[in-house]
């Protein structure tokens, strides 16, 4: 049994699933750069200070409610909350299409922070009761490609939208499959693979024993305080919060940043955020391949950020004077901060306890989260304030020299005589 490799038919059915929802909980974290490049500000009557708010209070509603989250998916069903969400999210996304008003905006974006703030604890869980530590960065990978596949499309399709239809049409349009996806992910996802028809009573032996050979190689943590104490778990945690900042920013305001470099139309800004997504897509698996192949994940989080850094430092030097070199080390800095995600959140189960990984992965998403409010915040005001995006540049790679510091900080795992990693500290 042990020789054996785990079913391949795990890849084609779980990941397929947790692609598409996780692409789905990312379309309204991006699509408000588009309504404000095309308008929204000006429609509702929204301040560059008030719309930098606006933006970033996704991000707040997210920061509170993400642990809660991820112990209740931890003890109790994966399955069940993220179908509740689906339906919230989608309804919530659609609702930003027909308000009138500024506090309506607000009240809107800070509850999809609130009820999307569960889905990635949740997916980190599921993938870790489907998934062995040799194949969890690329399994990270495949569901963490939701992420800039979906900016990818959404920056064209967005471009289209608003162009054709206007800001409103567009957040409805992008809004509702999560309703209609809500169905069909009840009716096909199981928490564990005991509970599936779809693999034989060996296969599913195999994945549970394997699962917990490798809990027992782990050192015990007594309870959720424990884990959160872990000096780990606060490394791993100043890494995403600093990281957030840059990555963020540049997410949020990417279009804004573009329209402001070059007159350039909403379809022509739309085909250009593309760019950067496409090239994450294309980056991001190798860089997991790796990661699992040489199990060393500090260096596949540190280097990547180093990257972006030092990108955004240049871009500050280059400033507006040659757009298209400008645009191609924006490229460099969203390709290199996408590609640390997956060798990133591979750590912390693999140093924790499967009965508390969930709560910490929580905790430390979540206090990136904050650091996503505060730099979405940050770059859309310093840019208004300014007028350019030169000082946000020096913001956001400010903030990855940080963070690539607090990766670096993190002790490589050593090899132990069971399990290709133990615990980090």
């Amino acid at each position: 049994m042990n020789g054996k490799t785990l079913p391949a038919k795990r890849w084609w059915i779980i990941l397929p699933i947790a692609f598409i929802t996780y692409s789905l909980a990312y379309l309204d974290r991006a699509n408000y750069g588009f309504a404000a490049a095309a308008g929204i500000d000006h429609d509702l009557g929204i301040s560059r200070s008030t719309s930098s708010l606006i933006g970033s209070l996704f991000f707040l509603g997210y920061f509170f409610f993400q642990v809660p989250g991820g112990i209740y998916a931890e003890r109790r069903s994966v399955r069940r909350l993220i179908f509740v969400s689906l339906i919230a999210w989608g309804g919530l996304a659609a609702l930003t299409g027909v308000v009138s008003n500024i506090p309506a905006l607000m009240a809107v974006r800070f509850g999809l922070g609130i009820v999307e703030a569960a889905v990635f604890p949740c997916m980190i869980v599921y993938l870790t009761n489907w998934f062995s530590r040799k194949e969890r960065s690329r399994a990270n990978t495949v569901f963490l490609l939701g992420n800039p596949a979906t900016v990818l499309w959404m920056s064209v399709v967005s471009g289209y939208l608003v162009q054709e239809w206007g800001w409103r049409a567009m957040f409805i349009a992008q809004g509702l499959p999560a309703v209609l996806w809500a169905f069909v992910w009840l009716a096909v996802v199981r928490d564990k693979p005991s509970q599936v028809s779809w693999l034989t009573a060996e296969e599913k032996l195999h994945i549970e024993t394997t699962l917990a050979d490798e809990q027992r190689s782990l050192a015990p943590v007594k309870n959720y305080r424990e884990a959160f104490r872990s000096r780990t778990v606060w490394k791993l945690t100043g890494t995403l919060f600093f990281q957030s900042l840059g990555f963020y920013g540049f997410l949020l305001w990417l279009p804004s940043i573009l329209r402001h470099g070059a007159s350039l139309s909403m379809v022509n800004t739309g085909w250009l955020s593309a760019i950067p997504y496409f090239g994450a897509v294309l980056c991001m698996l190798p860089c997991s391949w790796l990661s699992d192949r040489l199990q060393n994940r500090r260096l596949f989080v540190a280097v990547p950020l180093s990257i972006a850094a030092a990108a955004f430092f240049l871009l500050y030097v280059v400033g507006t004077s040659n757009f298209w070199l400008s645009f191609s080390l924006l490229t460099v800095a969203g390709i290199s901060m996408y590609v640390m995600f997956a060798p990133f959140f591979s750590i912390a189960p693999e140093v924790l306890p499967r009965e508390v990984a969930g709560g910490a992965i929580a905790l430390i998403n979540s206090i990136g989260a904050l650091g996503s409010f505060l730099g979405s915040y940050a770059v859309g005001y310093l840019t208004g304030l300014t007028g350019d995006p030169a000082s946000s540049y020096l913001f956001m790679g400010a903030a990855l020299v940080v963070s690539a510091l607090f990766a670096s900080s993190v002790k490589r795992t050593e090899r132990a005589r069971i399990m290709p990693l133990a615990t980090a500290d």
